[in-house]
């Protein structure tokens, strides 16, 4: 196995100062010391072009970070300005030798079975490259995923990681199941906001309020802790019970409670009412619809319901009318 230690720069704009306290398991490559690259097939060094090529069981490590493929490219460039340098003697076990001095790692790029992982997350798909100027991970191709303690989100389209944001973007026939409750939403485009920093034993809901980071400090996503999920285009969520539908939304998995906006419709059986808002509690399977201001509430109800059906539990229900003017 060939072996390459490739010194990333620790003055990045991103990198920050250095953290008094552990680093939350969110994946950020932007921060630590030198990345650790081995391979099975060879590792190329096209000084030309600034990138080393790492080919066969690839992988690279750095700071708690470790990223999988059949294929790695680690791009750098000269630390302030200067000149690359020409790579130091070998040291250390056959096969290794280090590049450093005057280079900085910019930009990694992994193909073929991607895998990233740290303690608690874990990301995959086709392709990975990671901006370590920005701090952003994007990964594409099929069967792409990013794995937490509580939450699993999957897409078609592309999944974007964004360590300095907190942030993770899912696009295309996007999903988020919180693997904790059973509850899942899907949509065109999903965000989700991470909280800072591990939970306390025992903890299974956020603090009220996230300590703020000090200044040149670095916040990254905290183990798979979502603070809320946005969601924009066809969203759906589904209860026991109900089938809700909106043009946008947001979730909190804190308190169970989203609210979708614009075209709602709620379905439980063959019933159905339509309106502007809906605020559903998917702890209790409860969904409630909101007329817009002006406007009506209208509900499709089967006739010859019976007293306890589960229909009769649907929002703006009643024994007879099919429609009922929203608050």
């Amino acid at each position: 196995m060939r072996r390459l230690l490739l010194a990333a720069a620790l003055a990045l704009p991103l990198a920050g100062a250095v953290l008094d306290r552990a680093p939350a398991q969110g994946i950020d490559l932007s921060q630590g010391g030198p990345v650790d690259v081995t391979a099975t097939d060879g590792i190329e060094w096209r000084q030309a072009e600034q990138v080393v090529i790492a080919r066969g069981n690839a992988r690279a490590v750095r700071g708690g970070v470790t990223v999988d493929a059949d294929r790695l490219l680690a791009r750098y460039r000269p630390t302030g300005g200067r000149a690359a340098a020409p790579p130091p003697p070998a040291t250390g076990a056959p096969g290794e030798s280090a590049l450093g001095g005057s280079s900085e790692i910019w930009r990694l790029e992994a193909e073929g079975g991607v895998k990233i992982s740290t303690a608690t997350d874990t990301a995959r798909g086709e392709r990975a490259v990671y901006d370590i100027d920005q701090a952003v991970l994007v990964l594409s191709g099929r069967n792409l995923s990013l794995t937490t303690p509580q939450q699993t989100i999957t897409a078609r389209d592309s999944l974007e990681y964004w360590s300095a944001r907190r942030m993770a973007v899912a696009r295309g026939n996007a999903v988020v199941v919180d693997t904790q409750e059973g509850r899942r939403i899907t949509a065109d485009t999903l965000v989700a906001y991470f909280l800072e920093g591990p939970a306390a034993p025992g903890q299974t809901s956020p603090p009220p309020v996230a300590r703020p980071a000090a200044q040149g400090e670095q916040e990254v996503p905290g183990a798979g802790r979502i603070d809320r999920v946005e969601a924009f285009g066809n969203v759906e969520i589904r209860t026991p019970t109900d089938v809700v539908r909106g043009d946008r939304g947001v979730y909190s998995p804190a308190t169970g409670m989203a609210r979708l906006l614009g075209d709602v419709r709620i379905t439980r059986g063959e019933n159905q009412l339509n309106g502007r808002e809906a605020i559903v509690n998917m702890r209790t399977g409860v969904a409630r619809l909101v007329a817009a201001p002006g406007a009506r509430v209208q509900g499709l109800i089967l006739p010859n319901q019976q007293q306890g059906d589960p229909a009769a539990a649907l929002p703006g229900a009643g024994s007879a009318p099919t429609e009922r003017r929203g608050r």
